[in-house]
């Protein structure tokens, strides 16, 4: 279109409308930073999921048993879920680059004691000792993304992360297989040093140190301790319920324990006002708290699947290690390229849409895995993980983001850090009651059969917490902005 000088004004228009989007594109600066956090990710999910195939090797090289040996990825796992709300805090408050930089020093220096292990005690250590910088770790980086982007694009971040996350623990089994077959096991801990190197260098480098740092005197000491004491026993008592059976005399003083530390933890914490580990305005916050809600009844199903899954296909299909992590691949394949595609949904869609459906989809798919059989093929599982992978995608991208932006960005790492708590004590509680119904079925299909079906309903359950309680009202004008658009391009 022209106007009555020949001007074009269409174009004009476009100029227009182009250098008012600059301001959206990201820095280099913010790029270079995103990509840091999104190695340092990656080494923390690939750490979950990498070793899992290396045990019998390490079982036969440090001359140990399996009750022992699986403690490498179990210790792990229970340190870090133990201490990373306090991870977070302590990120919020004394600066969340000081605390990362600190977390993956220790997670490094560890991870190459623990490559040079002379016995199982060593490693076993290490790997505590690992956890406790992945504690560190994860919260400073969620608080360190967000922080990164305008909160308009907060979705981004979620993607980000959980993308990362989703690509580390797809490749953490084939990693960690391949390496044991050639180099040896140990090297699954030695590439850790190189990679935590460069996310430590471009975190310097381009990340800005927080400019306020507050008293070391602010700690909650009491609060920790009683969570951490808490968190610990529910774990062990988890963990442990099923070779000694729940009523074992040290199973129910571990519950018990977990009771009274946990009830004394809210005691405390409503006592200690602003200084507390979870400040008031964090336990009061309805959004924040339906967001955990949601995590705690989805968590149970990705902790299920990554267990039985492949126990199915190495137990009745005859996959080897290497092979049952590959046919994960479906799964932690879509999981890890929803979740980058997740992020820009969240923005159209809002929170509330985008979490719900990500509930919906899982319970889909743990119900399409459901009707697995012992005469099932492993093609007639993956459409089951396919979607299953979305829903993953979505949802922990999605709710992640949701919990972060209904806080104050100051508590951005405590937040993250409650968040994933919460997947934590829903994937532990979850995989016992999972491992309970599997253990009592006629067969491992039938079983199975019959908690995915468990693990379904859960899903429908966070969804409708999800549709009524999480991300306050759904974007109607940005829907309709998106349908006249896609009538437009029609």
């Amino acid at each position: 279109m022209r106007n009555s000088g020949g001007h074009d004004l269409g174009g004009i228009v476009v100029a227009t409308q182009a250098r008012a989007a600059a301001p959206d594109r990201l820095s280099k600066a913010t790029i270079l930073g995103m990509a840091a956090m999104g190695v340092a990710v990656l080494v923390v999910a690939n750490d979950f999921t990498a070793l899992s195939v290396a045990l019998p090797a390490i079982e036969r090289e440090l001359h140990t048993d399996v009750t022992t040996v699986q403690w490498v990825i179990n210790g792990y796992a229970m340190v870090f879920g133990v201490l990373i709300v306090t991870g977070g805090r302590l990120a919020d408050m004394f600066g969340r680059r000081r605390i990362f930089v600190a977390g993956a020093a220790i997670f490094a220096a560890f991870s190459l004691i623990g490559g040079f292990a002379p016995n199982a005690a060593v490693l076993l250590a290490c790997r505590f000792l690992m956890g406790i910088g992945g504690a560190m770790m994860w919260p400073a980086i969620l608080g360190m993304t967000y922080a990164l982007l305008p909160r308009e694009k907060a979705g981004l971040a979620g993607g980000l992360i959980l993308g990362a996350a989703g690509f580390g623990n797809a490749v953490g089994p084939l990693l960690g297989g391949m390496l044991t077959d050639s180099v040896g096991w140990r090297w699954i801990f030695f590439v850790n040093l190189p990679v935590a190197a460069v996310a430590i260098a471009i975190t310097m480098a381009v990340v800005r140190c927080d400019e306020t740092v507050k008293d070391h005197d602010a700690i909650d000491y009491a609060g920790t301790a009683t969570l951490s004491t808490g968190l610990l026993a529910m774990l062990l008592a988890l963990g442990w319920a099923l070779d000694l059976g729940w009523t074992a005399p040290l199973i129910i003083g571990l519950f018990v324990v977990a009771a009274i530390a946990l009830t004394g933890f809210l005691f405390l914490e409503r006592r200690a006002g602003d200084g507390a580990l979870v400040p008031p305005s964090v336990m009061a916050n309805g959004g924040f708290l339906a967001a955990g809600i949601t995590t705690l009844l989805a968590s149970a199903i990705f902790f299920a699947a990554l267990l039985y899954m492949p126990q199915f296909m190495s137990k009745e299909l005859g996959f080897s290690a290497v092979g049952s992590g590959a046919g994960l691949l479906p799964m932690m394949g879509t999981f890890m390229l929803t979740s980058f595609i997740a992020g820009r949904l969240y923005q159209i869609l809002g929170p509330k849409l985008i979490v719900t459906l990500g509930a919906l989809m899982l319970g889909a798919g743990m119900f399409l895995l459901s009707r697995l059989t012992a005469s099932t093929t492993y093609n007639e599982l993956i459409f089951g993980l396919v979607v299953l992978g979305i829903g993953v995608g979505l949802f922990y991208s999605s709710i992640t983001t949701a919990a972060i932006t209904a806080l104050d960005p100051s508590q951005a790492s405590l937040a993250g850090a409650i968040v994933y708590m919460f997947q934590v004590a829903g994937g532990s509680i979850g995989v016992g009651f999972n491992t309970a119904i599997v253990v009592s079925g006629s067969s491992l299909p039938g079983g199975i059969h019959t908690a995915f079906l468990v693990d379904g309903s859960l899903a429908i359950a966070s969804a409708a917490v999800a549709a009524i309680f999480v991300g306050g009202e759904v974007h109607v004008e940005r829907l309709r902005e998106l349908r006249h658009h896609h009538r437009a391009h029609a």
